[in-house]
Parts: C-alpha cells; structure tokens; sequence
C-alpha cells in the first residue's frame, strides 16, 4: 500500500480522516464495508460517480456492421459492458445462442451475468482481477471469434493482446464514458478522495482545473489509477489491491489503523 514518506501520524497523515469521497455509486443496500467504516471510526462518507456512463444506441452500433451471432465468445470487462451488450441484444432482438463463450475479468462480473443469462460451468471462463489474469485462458481457445464490447475510453492491454497472439476478435463500442458534472462540490472538501479508474481522475481535473491536493489524501484502486494519480502531479497516499488489504475498503481501513487517526483508530490498533 502507497503511503507518502512522512511517519505515521505525522505530516500530512497528523490530521483525522473525518469524511471521505467514494467516486462510485451509493450501495443499494445498507450492508457496505463503508458503512461499516463510517460507524466503526465516526467518519462521514458520501458517494458520488464521477463518471456518467451514456449508452451507444442500437442504430450507431449498427453503423459498425457487426454481427453479433457471428462471434463464438464474449469478453467482458465490466458491468457496465455486461448491461449495455444486453441492451443492444434486446434491441436487435437477439438471443444468445447456449453454446455461446463468456470470459470475465472477475467473480464479480462473472455473478453480474446471471441477471441476464443462465450461467453454464463449462462455458464461463473468469479471471481473478485483472485482463491479463485471463490471457492464459483465452490462450487455450485460440479457435473461438471473440467479440469485446467495450467503452470508447478503454485500456490497451486486452487488444494488443488480442492482437499480438493472432486472435479472431473485434471491439464493439457500447457505451461511452464522460465526467459528471460535479459543481456543485465546488466549495466541498473531503479528507479523503477514493478513486477507481483513470476517467475518475481526469473528472476531477475536467471540473476543478485548480483542485490543489493540500491535506487531502488520495486513494486509487488498481496500477493504471495509481499512474494516473502520480501522472496528474498528486500523492498517491493510499493503494490498493495490496497483499494484506485486497480492497479499497480494507487499504482505507489499513491507513486509519496505521495512522492512529481516531480514538477508535487507537483502539482497533491496539485490540488486533
């Protein structure tokens, strides 16, 4: 986990963690590792997305002449991909065929795709986390014709792949992602900002061009935010995945706890 060079409780870590900003959407149920920390630490935390996700509509996807039935696998890579690739089925009036191939980045996405298919063992292929953690997979099926839908900000890694092994495959662009408009937090100040994707990063520069980090800590989740965050000249105080903290939750928590920033803080540091 990144922590800037000051000693616990000390420099820019001495002052309490006292809210915080998730730039992603509130929980739809009360059970939230967040909530959990707010009341465990008395921390205020408030979610806003800082990403506005807009739909491609079925009649500019189809300006890309693609044929969905002809490709034998999916590659998805987020649930925003898995939501979108289902509207333009429903749209065209397509029914995924039973033999059909899914590949998922994650558990996460994988259990996502129950709420639109019913899931088959052995024909559901996931990774741990990230692409590359599929690229073996996708290896062993080099005879498939993989269809990537995706946003029109994506990474490159899965396509030069793609491309680098001679696979079958196309991208489809779904949807398409653009900052919110966050004015209104304009005079809002948080102690902690948690961020999960680049775009989150350019957001906050696209609204606020002066933002000036100050005391505000910055947490990033994943290689490719906590670039960006050291790219935009800001300090990367908090990073997670990490060996002891798989989860934004779980480096948050892990800060408070080294940093000593609450009574309560103290406590669980004490009592663990």
């Amino acid at each position: 986990m990144a922590d800037s060079a000051d000693k616990p409780g000390t420099g820019r870590h001495a002052k309490r963690i006292s809210s915080i900003l998730v730039t992603q959407p509130k929980p739809t149920t009360d059970v939230s590792p967040y909530f959990s920390i707010a009341e465990k630490y008395g921390i205020k935390v408030d979610f806003r997305e800082f990403i506005d996700v807009q739909p491609v509509s079925y009649k500019d996807f189809r300006k890309d002449k693609i044929n969905i039935l002809e490709y034998t696998a999916v590659i998805f890579t987020s649930r925003n991909a898995v939501d979108h690739f289902f509207r333009i089925c429903q749209e065209a009036k397509l029914e995924m065929p039973a033999e059909m191939k899914y590949f998922c980045i994650s558990e996460q996405t994988a259990n996502y795709l129950q709420k639109y298919i019913v899931l088959r063992k052995r024909k559901l292929f996931v990774g741990e986390r990230t692409a590359a953690d599929l690229f073996d997979v996708i290896k062993k099926h080099k005879g498939e014709k993989f269809l990537y839908p995706c946003s029109d900000i994506r990474k490159d890694d899965l396509p030069v792949f793609m491309r680098a092994n001679n696979l079958k495959f196309s991208e489809a662009v779904i949807y398409r992602t653009v900052a919110s408009d966050l004015s209104d937090l304009s005079d809002v100040k948080y102690d902690c900002i948690a961020f999960f994707s680049p775009s989150g990063i350019s957001s906050l520069f696209i609204n606020f061009p002066d933002f000036v980090q100050e005391g505000t800590r910055i947490a990033a989740f994943g290689p490719t935010t906590a670039k960006a965050v050291i790219d935009a000249g800001l300090i990367l105080d908090i990073e997670a995945p990490h060996p002891n903290a798989p989860s934004m939750t779980g480096a948050i928590e892990a800060y408070i706890r080294r940093h000593a920033q609450t009574d309560v803080g103290k406590a669980s540091a004490e009592n663990a």
